[in-house]
Order: structure tokens, then sequence, then C-alpha cells
């Protein structure tokens, strides 16, 4: 008998419940009960706001239902467009400039605003929409009850007034993230991302003369790709040609996302260029001399009054920049895709950029194994960008036919590899705080990733500068082979949660670079003492010791501190749990002289001490022996080092397959988290 398979939590189909509220079952319960939702998680109170107080009394926020601002309220107005959302009085135009580029691209828009909901009946006040964050699709349940001043709308509103889809996402976006102030500032990027899983980037307009620009701009749109930076561009016709006279003109159609105020240069709306243009190329372009924000401008123009277009590709191939338009069809690359979260933890795993070499090496890392090499045909990835930042595309520069041919060779004996870093949750708490990320990738020699290993060898591919942004990523040609990815934050011990996701060709791997902890313990014996020190010594055990030779706990401290530096001295606990050696092991790798040791010096005095120990166990190691502090003691330091050796002597001796099966790494978890 056969039996319909659920389709993957996260998956589009079958979304993640955002805080465990399931649209189907709350839209039952209302209509069943009568009632209008009433969203318990999102209340109509100013911490939903996020924004402090006006104090003028006059200017009051009130919330009200679509119905109770304008008696005609409807969900959407005919058909969805760009006109529909316009700005309020919130700085989230980077949002809403995406969402108006969403409307020109139907399968992708009804991902994100699920088709067949209505202000008429059956109506609960309840709506959903679905969001994608970090690999995963979320669904985010609102009720329609929207902040008002002086009875219209305070934040996104549609050009006709009676329509109110924009307003509800951005209310279920503003859930999303905590609150509509901390939709302030960002990049149009972002929201792209969010709206449909691509892979989201920005172009430097002055990187590209007007003639490459738009030539960049049309491939892009050919292959299914969205164009922001206020370009609201539904296909090639709208990033196309105009044709005066015996001339030919580039332009592009822009559109301000306040949903007025226009340019008023050549060819805007109103401008004497029109004039010379035949009556049926205004209607092919669908010309239109209203105040609705959109307008026309030529490439040259554009290229002189802004800086930068973001683009969002939905499949990797789409990111080339050749010369002509292909369709989205012609490609035949196989991508796999594999997924990674992680965290920088500060004193563990948060180790910084390469400048800081005594912690880079800590940071995350993960393991790429390229096997396959591409089956790439003579025009695909041409124009890809080159590995080096600081390479640009002009125009005058051309390679020869000689040297474009020795370029493609040496790809078509590599692997394809598109690898994206992206910080998480930085929008919480009323307010935006990017840190500057980036990764770089190393090609590996044996498994042995210590720090010398990264002061050694130069990275062979990276993301780029460090950049205060949400997400940063690079398409890399690399040969056959083991590479490690390491992912990091500029400045070291900065706590942040992010997400990897890199794409490969068929038949290449990615993993976490995980190891097993192991123990392979030896005595490390300290620097032969000298005769003057070895009889001090001796004569302060006599004294101490008495005549059966043997000192108590309180008797060793007092024997050590003798010769420790203050700094060093142990306590009381420390001398009853005291390993020989581990004095001289704490002062070689307390690199810094100041008397305790950060968890990056840690890992790297337990591996001298026989103990391989994974980041987790690092990081919970530091969390319990220094007392809450970023830096251990060296008490501290003689107890982790008793404590891991106890723990690895009770895995040896234990016998149970279950716990074998778990192996070392989750039996000294079990142990540490207590």
């Amino acid at each position: 008998m056969a039996t319909d398979k659920q389709a993957p939590l996260g998956s589009i189909a079958n979304p993640i419940k955002f805080v465990d509220q399931d649209f189907k079952t709350l839209l039952e319960a209302c209509l069943k009960s009568g009632e209008l939702f009433a969203d318990p998680t999102f209340p109509p109170e100013q911490t939903s706001i996020g924004t402090p107080e006006d104090p003028d009394p006059k200017k009051a926020i009130k919330w009200k239902r679509p119905k109770e601002i304008s008696e005609n309220a409807l969900f959407v107005e005919g058909t969805t467009g760009t006109t529909d959302i316009c700005q309020g009085q919130l700085g989230n135009c980077w949002l809403l400039a995406a969402l108006s580029c969403l409307t020109m691209h139907p399968t992708l828009f009804v991902k994100v605003v699920p088709p067949h909901q209505s202000l008429s009946k059956p109506y609960a006040g309840i709506f959903h929409f679905r969001f994608w964050q970090y690999g995963e699709w979320v669904e985010v349940v609102v009720d329609d009850r929207l902040p008002t001043r002086e009875g219209r709308l305070l934040f996104s509103y549609s050009h006709t007034r009676h329509e109110y889809w924009s307003a509800l996402v951005e209310k279920a976006y503003a859930k999303l993230v905590g609150s509509y102030g901390s939709l302030k500032g960002g990049n149009i990027s972002e929201g792209m991302e969010d709206f449909t899983g691509g892979i989201a980037y920005s172009l430097q307009i002055s990187s590209r003369t007007p003639r490459v620009l738009w030539r960049c701009l049309t491939a892009a749109l050919s292959r299914g790709s969205l164009l922001s930076c206020f370009i609201q561009a539904s296909s090639y016709h709208e990033v196309g040609k105009v044709l005066k006279a015996s001339d030919e003109i580039l332009l592009l159609k822009l559109r301000n996302p306040w949903g007025f105020v226009e340019y008023r240069g050549a060819w805007s709306d109103k401008s004497k260029e029109w004039g010379g243009v035949a009556k049926e190329e205004k209607a092919r372009i669908e010309l239109k001399k209203i105040e609705d924000g959109e307008f026309w401008i030529s490439a040259e123009d554009f290229s002189s009054l802004f800086d930068v277009v973001e683009l969002c590709s939905v499949n990797p191939d789409t990111l080339v920049e050749e010369n002509s338009p292909v369709s989205p069809s012609s490609s035949s690359s196989t991508w796999t895709i594999s997924e990674h979260e992680g965290s920088w933890v500060p004193g563990s795993s948060a180790g910084g950029s390469r400048k800081y070499n005594r912690s880079f090496w800590k940071n995350p890392q993960f393991h790429l194994i390229l096997t396959e090499q591409d089956q790439l045909d003579e025009e695909e990835d041409e124009d890809d960008e080159d590995e080096d930042e600081d390479d640009e595309d002009d125009e005058e520069i051309i390679p020869d036919d000689k040297k474009r041919a020795e370029r493609q060779k040496e790809k078509a004996k590599q692997c394809t590899v598109l690898v994206e870093l992206m910080q998480k949750n930085r929008r919480k708490k009323d307010k935006v705080h990017f840190l500057h990320i980036a990764f770089h990738v190393y090609k590996l020699q044996g498994l042995c990733l210590s720090r010398k290993f990264f002061m050694t060898n130069r990275p062979v591919g990276r993301s780029g500068k460090y950049r205060a942004q949400r997400g940063s990523w690079r398409k890399l040609h690399l040969d056959p082979g083991h590479y490690v990815i390491i992912s990091s934050t500029y400045r070291p011990n900065q706590r942040a949660d992010f997400f990897v996701r890199i794409f490969s060709k068929t038949g290449n791997t990615l993993g976490t670079q995980d190891f097993t902890c192991s123990s392979g313990f030896l005595q490390v014996m300290a620097t032969p003492v000298s005769p003057e020190d070895h009889l001090r010594v001796q004569k302060t055990f006599d004294e101490e010791a008495g005549g059966d030779d043997r000192l108590n706990a309180k008797e060793l401290m007092k024997l050590f501190n003798t010769a420790l530096e203050k700094d060093y001295h142990l306590p009381l606990e420390t001398c009853r749990q005291l390993i020989f050696g581990e004095d001289s092991i704490f002062i070689q790798f307390d690199e810094d002289s100041s008397g305790t040791m950060s968890p990056f010096e840690l890992s790297a005095a337990l591996q001298a001490v026989g103990l391989q120990c994974d980041t987790k166990v690092v990081e919970l190691l530091s969390e319990r022996f220094a007392s809450g502090e970023l830096h251990m003691a060296f008490h501290g330091f003689v107890s982790c080092v008793t404590r891991m050796h106890k723990l690895f002597a009770l895995y040896e001796s234990e016998s149970s397959p279950e716990v074998k099966d778990r192996g070392i790494n989750s039996w000294l978890l079990q142990f540490l988290v207590m």
C-alpha cells in the first residue's frame, strides 16, 4: 500500500513552524470560535515596534485591522506588482526593495506569500508567510493588527492604500527578527536571500564600464536572477535597448522604494529625449508618464549616479557574467550542497583573522574533498570572477585567444566550488551589529592542522577582505584534493553563530574538521636542575618531610611555593592533584608570562602532555576550570589535566558496548557538562 512521504522538515513544502505556531490549526480554531486571531507572541505593544515611544499624544500608535483602516481593504488588489510597496516611517528600504523585486518573479513570490489568503470570507484575522533562514524555510504566523498613526499605516503601505499584503509580509519579517526596529538598515541582498534561499552578492558599479555593466545585468536577468539597487526588472526587455532614429540607447528601468519622487534627468518620464522615440517603441517598453516611483535612466547616467547593484541568484550556474544571454535551461551542471552551522566562542573557537597567528588556527574548520574534475564546455564559467579580490573586469583589457584558451584548459582540470559564510541572528534586540567576517581555504598536507601549518602555508582561496555584512561568498576553481575551509571574524574572542553552505559539483564531499579525542600521555620531565638548586630543594624537603621522608599536601604546597614565582603559587587543593611536570608545561605555553593560560594556549598545552582534545571539549574545560574567567590559572590547569586523565582511564576500563559505540568524545562531554 503506497503512503505519502512527508517532505523534509525545513523544506518549502514542510517549513519550520516559528515559535511552534501552526497556521492551519490556529485558523481552524478561530473559524470555529468566531473570534479573530490575536497573536500572543507578537503583541500590539511598543516592544513589537522596537523603537522609543513618541511622547506626543497626537503621535500615539494604534493597532488596527485592515477593515478598520479602510472599508475597501483587500489582501491583493488585482495583481501583485512593484507599486504595491511603498516605504513608511521606517528605514527598511533594503527589505522593501527586495520584496518589490520579488513581485516580478511569480514562482518565487508564492513561496514567500502562500496563495489563497484573503480579507474576505473565510476570514479570521490570521495570515502566514515563509522565509528562508540559514538553510531552512520558516513559516511565520501573524494576526492582521497593524500599527497606525492618525488613521494611516505607520510603516509599509500600498500605493493605492487599499492593499495590505506587503504590510503583513513586513510584519511577519519583523516578528521573525524581533521587532520593526530591528529592520532598520541593511543590504538589499540580505532580503533577497531570505525571500529565495538564493546566493546574494554586490557588484560595484564603478568596476564596469556602462556598456559592460549593461551586458552583465542583461545576462543575469536572462538567467532568472533578482536584481536590485532600486532596479525593478523582470525580463530582458526591462533592461533593454531603445531605438531613437538611427541611435541605439542602453536604458535601465529603476524604481524608488518610497513609491514617489522620481529621477528628473535624461530619459525620465517627462524628458525631451522621448520625443524622438517612435510611438511603437514606447508601447513596447510600456512607458508610463505617471508619478509612481518607476522611471528609466541611461546606462551612462546610472553608472555615474549609483554605487552598487545587488543581485541574487537562485542557482550557482547563474553567477557567471557572459556577454550574451543564455537560457537558464541551457546549463547541464549538477550541484550538490552541504550546509553546516557553527559558533565562534570567545577563548575557544573565535580565533580572529590571520593577523592573530596565535589563535587563528583555532577557528572552526571544514574539511573539503574534491575528487571529480568539472566537465566544462567552451563557454561555461568563461567570465567568472578571479579568485584575487583586487582583480577588476575592464572592458579595454581583453586577454588574447591564446591566454583565454590556456585559462580554460587550466579550469578544465579543476573543480568548481562556491563557498558562502553567513553570520546568524545579528538583528536581534532592536539593533543590527554585523561583525567583520571572512573565510580562507587551505590545501591540506596531511591532517596536521597545527598553528605551524597556518603560519607556514598561504591560503589557495579566500572570500576577500573582512566585511561587516551578513554574508560573504566566493566561487573558486581548485585542483582535486583535500582542503580545509576556515571561517573567522576579524577580531578574536567575538561571540557569534554562523552558517556555511558549499555548492560543489557531483562527487565532492564536505564535512566538519572534527577528530576523535585521544590520550597519549607521557611523563614530561622538567629541565635538569643545577647542583645548587638540587641541594636547596633537597634541604627544604628534608626539613618538611621529617624522618619518614613523606610530605602531606600542605607540606608539598609549601615546598613548591618556595620554588615557584608568586604568580604560579599553588593552593592546597591543587597540591592534592598535582602531577609532576605540569608546572613546566604551563610556563612553556604561557607565552605572554601572564601567570594565566588562555583557551588557545590551553589547547596547545594539552597536546604537549599527550591530550588531543577537540574544540568542544576544550571549550568546556575552559568554562569549568577557569572559574568563569576567560583565562585559566595554573592550579586550574593542573586540575584540568588531572580530571582529563581520570576520564580517559575510566573510559578505557569501561566494558559497556553502548558506551564504546558512542565514542570517547561523547564520554568526555557527558562528564564535563555535569
